[in-house]
Protein backbone atom coordinates (compact mmCIF):
# COMPACT_ATOMS: atom_id res chain seq x y z
CA UNK A 1 0.00 0.00 0.00
CA UNK A 2 1.22 3.49 -0.79
CA UNK A 3 1.77 5.98 2.01
CA UNK A 4 -1.09 8.45 2.49
CA UNK A 5 -0.32 11.98 1.29
CA UNK A 6 -1.45 15.46 2.18
CA UNK A 7 -3.88 15.23 -0.77
CA UNK A 8 -5.56 12.21 0.88
CA UNK A 9 -5.93 14.16 4.13
CA UNK A 10 -7.44 17.14 2.29
CA UNK A 11 -9.93 14.89 0.47
CA UNK A 12 -10.95 13.10 3.67
CA UNK A 13 -11.36 16.38 5.56
CA UNK A 14 -13.20 18.14 2.72
CA UNK A 15 -10.77 21.07 2.67
CA UNK A 16 -8.06 22.32 0.36
CA UNK A 17 -4.48 21.06 0.40
CA UNK A 18 -3.39 24.56 1.40
CA UNK A 19 -5.59 24.49 4.50
CA UNK A 20 -4.08 21.16 5.55
CA UNK A 21 -0.61 22.59 5.00
CA UNK A 22 -1.37 25.63 7.15
CA UNK A 23 -2.59 23.43 10.02
CA UNK A 24 0.48 21.18 9.80
CA UNK A 25 2.74 24.24 9.91
CA UNK A 26 1.04 25.69 12.97
CA UNK A 27 -0.90 28.50 11.30
CA UNK A 28 -3.30 29.97 13.87
CA UNK A 29 -5.63 31.48 11.28
CA UNK A 30 -7.59 28.33 10.48
CA UNK A 31 -11.12 27.73 11.76
CA UNK A 32 -11.66 25.32 14.63
CA UNK A 33 -13.99 23.22 12.48
CA UNK A 34 -11.34 22.84 9.79
CA UNK A 35 -8.68 21.89 12.36
CA UNK A 36 -10.95 19.23 13.88
CA UNK A 37 -11.77 17.80 10.45
CA UNK A 38 -8.09 17.70 9.46
CA UNK A 39 -7.00 16.06 12.72
CA UNK A 40 -9.72 13.42 12.25
CA UNK A 41 -8.63 12.86 8.64
CA UNK A 42 -4.98 12.45 9.71
CA UNK A 43 -5.99 9.78 12.22
CA UNK A 44 -8.21 7.98 9.69
CA UNK A 45 -5.70 7.99 6.84
CA UNK A 46 -2.62 7.30 8.96
CA UNK A 47 -0.83 10.28 7.43
CA UNK A 48 2.65 11.03 8.81
CA UNK A 49 4.29 14.42 8.27
CA UNK A 50 7.26 14.39 5.90
CA UNK A 51 9.81 16.30 7.97
CA UNK A 52 12.09 16.96 5.01
CA UNK A 53 9.26 18.57 3.09
CA UNK A 54 8.21 20.58 6.11
CA UNK A 55 11.76 21.82 6.60
CA UNK A 56 11.84 23.14 3.05
CA UNK A 57 8.76 25.21 3.77
CA UNK A 58 9.47 26.36 7.33
CA UNK A 59 13.27 26.59 7.03
CA UNK A 60 13.47 24.71 10.32
CA UNK A 61 14.99 21.36 11.14
CA UNK A 62 12.44 20.45 13.79
CA UNK A 63 15.12 19.36 16.22
CA UNK A 64 17.38 20.62 19.02
CA UNK A 65 20.88 19.37 19.82
CA UNK A 66 21.72 18.67 23.44
CA UNK A 67 25.50 18.89 23.87
CA UNK A 68 27.23 17.25 26.82
CA UNK A 69 30.83 18.43 27.07
CA UNK A 70 32.05 15.51 29.13
CA UNK A 71 33.75 12.17 28.41
CA UNK A 72 31.29 9.38 27.67
CA UNK A 73 31.82 7.59 30.98
CA UNK A 74 30.88 10.67 33.04
CA UNK A 75 27.64 11.15 31.14
CA UNK A 76 26.36 7.72 32.12
CA UNK A 77 27.56 7.90 35.74
CA UNK A 78 25.80 11.12 36.74
CA UNK A 79 22.04 10.60 37.35
CA UNK A 80 21.35 14.34 36.99
CA UNK A 81 21.61 14.13 33.22
CA UNK A 82 18.67 11.73 32.92
CA UNK A 83 16.31 14.25 34.53
CA UNK A 84 17.31 16.98 32.10
CA UNK A 85 17.09 14.64 29.13
CA UNK A 86 13.60 13.39 30.05
CA UNK A 87 12.35 16.93 30.57
CA UNK A 88 13.80 18.17 27.28
CA UNK A 89 12.31 15.25 25.34
CA UNK A 90 8.88 15.97 26.82
CA UNK A 91 8.98 19.73 26.29
CA UNK A 92 10.23 19.45 22.72
CA UNK A 93 7.74 16.69 22.00
CA UNK A 94 4.96 19.12 22.84
CA UNK A 95 6.22 21.17 19.90
CA UNK A 96 6.68 18.10 17.67
CA UNK A 97 10.44 18.62 17.84
CA UNK A 98 13.12 15.98 18.29
CA UNK A 99 16.07 15.92 20.69
CA UNK A 100 19.46 14.92 19.31
CA UNK A 101 22.18 14.15 21.86
CA UNK A 102 25.84 14.73 21.04
CA UNK A 103 28.91 14.22 23.22
CA UNK A 104 31.65 16.86 23.01
CA UNK A 105 34.32 15.40 25.25
CA UNK A 106 37.30 16.18 23.01
CA UNK A 107 38.33 18.32 20.04
CA UNK A 108 37.07 15.82 17.48
CA UNK A 109 33.67 15.60 19.15
CA UNK A 110 33.40 19.38 19.34
CA UNK A 111 34.19 19.75 15.65
CA UNK A 112 31.47 17.24 14.79
CA UNK A 113 28.95 19.25 16.82
CA UNK A 114 29.94 22.46 15.02
CA UNK A 115 29.67 20.80 11.59
CA UNK A 116 26.28 19.35 12.46
CA UNK A 117 24.84 22.67 13.60
CA UNK A 118 26.46 24.60 10.76
CA UNK A 119 24.81 22.17 8.35
CA UNK A 120 21.39 23.39 9.45
CA UNK A 121 20.40 20.13 11.15
CA UNK A 122 19.22 21.82 14.37
CA UNK A 123 17.11 24.85 15.25
CA UNK A 124 18.92 25.40 18.53
CA UNK A 125 21.52 24.07 20.94
CA UNK A 126 21.03 23.08 24.57
CA UNK A 127 24.39 23.07 26.36
CA UNK A 128 24.17 20.63 29.25
CA UNK A 129 27.71 21.05 30.56
CA UNK A 130 30.29 23.64 29.63
CA UNK A 131 33.81 24.50 30.69
CA UNK A 132 35.50 27.89 30.75
CA UNK A 133 37.34 28.62 27.52
CA UNK A 134 35.47 25.99 25.47
CA UNK A 135 35.99 27.13 21.83
CA UNK A 136 32.73 25.46 20.80
CA UNK A 137 30.74 28.10 22.70
CA UNK A 138 32.25 30.95 20.68
CA UNK A 139 31.81 28.99 17.43
CA UNK A 140 28.10 28.47 18.13
CA UNK A 141 27.68 32.13 19.04
CA UNK A 142 29.40 33.18 15.79
CA UNK A 143 26.89 31.09 13.82
CA UNK A 144 24.02 33.05 15.45
CA UNK A 145 22.29 29.79 16.33
CA UNK A 146 19.93 29.97 19.35
CA UNK A 147 21.83 28.46 22.28
CA UNK A 148 21.03 28.16 25.99
CA UNK A 149 23.04 26.57 28.79
CA UNK A 150 22.18 24.61 31.92
CA UNK A 151 24.26 26.69 34.32
CA UNK A 152 26.21 29.78 33.40
CA UNK A 153 29.02 29.53 30.86
CA UNK A 154 32.04 30.95 32.72
CA UNK A 155 33.18 34.12 30.98
CA UNK A 156 30.20 34.09 28.61
CA UNK A 157 27.36 34.78 31.03
CA UNK A 158 26.11 37.73 28.98
CA UNK A 159 26.47 35.87 25.68
CA UNK A 160 24.75 32.53 26.35
CA UNK A 161 21.48 32.67 28.35
CA UNK A 162 21.13 30.06 31.07
CA UNK A 163 19.01 28.60 33.84
CA UNK A 164 20.69 27.41 37.02
CA UNK A 165 20.23 26.84 40.72
CA UNK A 166 21.61 29.26 43.27
CA UNK A 167 25.03 27.59 43.44
CA UNK A 168 26.54 30.00 45.97
CA UNK A 169 23.46 30.09 48.17
CA UNK A 170 23.15 26.31 48.23
CA UNK A 171 26.78 25.86 49.29
CA UNK A 172 26.28 28.44 52.04
CA UNK A 173 23.28 26.46 53.31
CA UNK A 174 25.35 23.30 53.61
CA UNK A 175 28.35 25.01 55.21
CA UNK A 176 26.14 26.79 57.75
CA UNK A 177 24.41 23.52 58.60
CA UNK A 178 27.69 21.67 59.20
CA UNK A 179 28.90 24.53 61.40
CA UNK A 180 25.61 24.42 63.34
CA UNK A 181 26.31 20.76 64.18
CA UNK A 182 29.42 21.88 66.08
CA UNK A 183 31.85 20.48 63.52
CA UNK A 184 35.15 22.32 63.80
CA UNK A 185 37.32 21.00 60.97
CA UNK A 186 35.23 21.04 57.83
CA UNK A 187 36.74 20.07 54.48
CA UNK A 188 35.40 20.44 50.96
CA UNK A 189 35.64 18.43 47.75
CA UNK A 190 34.92 20.84 44.89
CA UNK A 191 33.87 20.19 41.32
CA UNK A 192 36.12 21.13 38.37
CA UNK A 193 37.29 24.72 38.71
CA UNK A 194 36.43 25.59 35.11
CA UNK A 195 32.72 24.99 35.72
CA UNK A 196 30.15 27.21 37.47
CA UNK A 197 29.33 24.48 39.99
CA UNK A 198 32.99 24.06 40.85
CA UNK A 199 33.71 27.76 41.28
CA UNK A 200 30.49 28.99 42.88
CA UNK A 201 29.96 26.14 45.35
CA UNK A 202 33.49 26.72 46.66
CA UNK A 203 32.68 30.43 46.90
CA UNK A 204 29.61 29.77 49.04
CA UNK A 205 31.55 27.39 51.28
CA UNK A 206 34.36 29.91 51.77
CA UNK A 207 31.88 32.70 52.50
CA UNK A 208 30.76 30.81 55.60
CA UNK A 209 34.04 29.24 56.75
CA UNK A 210 36.22 32.30 56.10
CA UNK A 211 39.81 31.68 57.11
CA UNK A 212 38.89 28.19 58.30
CA UNK A 213 38.51 27.21 54.62
CA UNK A 214 42.24 26.51 54.47
CA UNK A 215 43.88 25.12 51.33
CA UNK A 216 44.84 21.90 53.10
CA UNK A 217 41.11 21.29 53.73
CA UNK A 218 40.08 21.72 50.07
CA UNK A 219 40.46 19.11 47.33
CA UNK A 220 39.19 19.16 43.76
CA UNK A 221 37.16 16.45 42.04
CA UNK A 222 35.66 16.03 38.58
CA UNK A 223 32.07 15.06 39.57
CA UNK A 224 32.87 11.30 39.45
CA UNK A 225 32.71 8.88 42.37
CA UNK A 226 36.33 7.88 41.86
CA UNK A 227 37.43 11.51 42.19
CA UNK A 228 35.47 11.75 45.44
CA UNK A 229 37.22 8.67 46.78
CA UNK A 230 40.67 9.98 45.83
CA UNK A 231 40.03 13.49 47.15
CA UNK A 232 38.81 12.14 50.49
CA UNK A 233 41.92 9.96 50.79
CA UNK A 234 44.19 12.97 50.23
CA UNK A 235 42.25 15.03 52.78
CA UNK A 236 42.56 12.31 55.44
CA UNK A 237 46.27 11.97 54.75
CA UNK A 238 46.84 15.70 55.33
CA UNK A 239 44.27 16.27 58.07
CA UNK A 240 43.25 13.02 59.81
CA UNK A 241 41.20 14.96 62.38
CA UNK A 242 38.61 16.19 59.82
CA UNK A 243 35.13 15.91 61.36
CA UNK A 244 32.98 17.02 58.38
CA UNK A 245 33.22 17.24 54.61
CA UNK A 246 31.08 18.95 52.01
CA UNK A 247 31.27 17.29 48.59
CA UNK A 248 30.00 19.46 45.73
CA UNK A 249 27.95 16.60 44.27
CA UNK A 250 26.17 13.54 45.61
CA UNK A 251 28.24 11.28 43.36
CA UNK A 252 31.50 12.61 44.83
CA UNK A 253 29.98 12.43 48.33
CA UNK A 254 29.29 8.72 47.74
CA UNK A 255 32.97 8.32 46.84
CA UNK A 256 34.05 10.15 49.99
CA UNK A 257 31.77 7.92 52.05
CA UNK A 258 33.42 4.80 50.61
CA UNK A 259 36.89 6.08 51.50
CA UNK A 260 35.84 6.97 55.05
CA UNK A 261 34.30 3.55 55.53
CA UNK A 262 37.49 1.87 54.29
CA UNK A 263 39.51 4.03 56.74
CA UNK A 264 37.33 2.91 59.64
CA UNK A 265 35.66 6.30 60.10
CA UNK A 266 32.01 6.27 61.17
CA UNK A 267 29.53 8.53 59.39
CA UNK A 268 28.19 10.74 60.86
CA UNK A 269 29.70 9.95 64.29
CA UNK A 270 33.31 10.65 63.35
CA UNK A 271 32.82 12.56 60.10
CA UNK A 272 29.62 14.20 58.84
CA UNK A 273 29.12 14.28 55.06
CA UNK A 274 27.03 16.68 52.98
CA UNK A 275 26.41 16.45 49.24
CA UNK A 276 24.81 18.58 46.57
CA UNK A 277 22.03 17.82 44.03
CA UNK A 278 19.62 15.51 45.91
CA UNK A 279 19.95 13.01 43.09
CA UNK A 280 18.98 9.33 43.26
CA UNK A 281 22.48 8.67 44.66
CA UNK A 282 21.62 10.58 47.85
CA UNK A 283 19.06 7.99 48.96
CA UNK A 284 21.02 4.94 47.79
CA UNK A 285 24.05 5.36 50.08
CA UNK A 286 24.32 4.02 53.62
CA UNK A 287 23.76 6.23 55.47
CA UNK A 288 21.59 8.31 53.15
CA UNK A 289 23.09 11.69 52.27
CA UNK A 290 22.25 15.04 53.76
CA UNK A 291 22.39 17.20 50.66
CA UNK A 292 21.35 20.38 48.87
CA UNK A 293 18.39 19.89 46.56
CA UNK A 294 18.62 21.72 43.28
CA UNK A 295 15.28 21.51 41.41
CA UNK A 296 16.63 19.79 38.31
CA UNK A 297 13.27 19.42 36.60
CA UNK A 298 12.47 23.12 37.05
CA UNK A 299 15.91 24.10 35.75
CA UNK A 300 15.47 21.88 32.70
CA UNK A 301 11.98 23.31 32.11
CA UNK A 302 13.30 26.86 32.25
CA UNK A 303 16.23 26.06 29.98
CA UNK A 304 13.90 24.60 27.36
CA UNK A 305 11.57 27.59 27.67
CA UNK A 306 14.42 30.03 27.09
CA UNK A 307 15.66 28.09 24.07
CA UNK A 308 12.20 27.80 22.49
CA UNK A 309 11.66 31.53 22.99
CA UNK A 310 14.89 32.22 21.10
CA UNK A 311 13.94 29.77 18.35
CA UNK A 312 10.60 31.55 18.05
CA UNK A 313 12.41 34.83 17.40
CA UNK A 314 12.92 36.48 20.80
CA UNK A 315 15.78 38.99 20.67
CA UNK A 316 16.75 38.51 24.30
CA UNK A 317 15.92 36.23 27.22
CA UNK A 318 16.99 36.79 30.82
CA UNK A 319 18.87 34.17 32.88
CA UNK A 320 16.83 32.26 35.46
CA UNK A 321 18.15 31.39 38.94
CA UNK A 322 16.09 29.00 41.10
CA UNK A 323 16.54 28.52 44.88
CA UNK A 324 17.96 25.43 46.55
CA UNK A 325 16.84 23.55 49.67
CA UNK A 326 18.74 21.78 52.45
CA UNK A 327 17.64 18.15 52.80
CA UNK A 328 18.71 16.55 56.09
CA UNK A 329 19.25 12.79 56.21
CA UNK A 330 21.45 10.41 58.20
CA UNK A 331 24.95 11.34 56.96
CA UNK A 332 24.99 14.67 58.85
Amino acid sequence: MRRPTIHDVAAAAGVSRGTVSRVLNGDRYVSTAAKVAIERAIAETGYVVNRNARSLVTQRAGSVVMVLSEPHEKVFEDPNYSTSIRTAIRRLGERDMSLVMMIAGDDGDRERVIRYVRGGHADGVLLMTTHAGDPMVDALHAMHVPAVSVGAVIGRETVIPYAACDEVGGARQMAEYLVSLGRRKIAMITGPMDTPGGIQRLEGFADVLGRKAAKRLIEHGDWTQLSGESAMARLLERSPDIDAVFAASDVMAAGALATLRAAGRRVPDDVAIGGFDDSSVAVSTHPALTTIRQPLTEIAEETCRLLLDLIDGADHVAPVIVPTQLIVRESA
